[in-house]
């Protein structure tokens, strides 16, 4: 690649400023700015992370504690209906019989 001279770089603004004209190219840079120097302020913060001293981690064994609530009693299932039982205000089978 051809190195780029003070001729060159003379050529290239004119270019530029022709393109993009007098008015645009002052918000251009100022917008440049900006962006510079957001991305400058979140470079320097992640260094600022990488350097952090890290939180200090706990050194004693971790002990298993006994829950604060005993555990309710379980419940037992309810029973199914038997067939031969009747259901209320049922007739049992001898009464009808009679």
């Amino acid at each position: 690649m051809p190195d780029l001279g003070a001729p060159e770089i003379l050529i290239i603004a004119i270019v530029v400023l022709v393109l993009f004209g007098s008015k645009r190219l002052p918000d251009a840079a100022r917008s440049l700015g900006r962006s510079m120097r957001i991305f400058k302020s979140e470079v320097k913060g992640l260094r600022e992370d990488d350097h952090s001293e890290p939180a200090p981690v706990a050194t004693t064994p971790a002990v298993a504690t006994a829950p604060a609530v005993a555990p309710a009693a379980p419940v037992a299932p309810a029973a199914a209906p038997d067939a031969a039982t009747p259901a209320a205000g049922e007739a049992t089978p001898s009464a009808a019989a009679r």
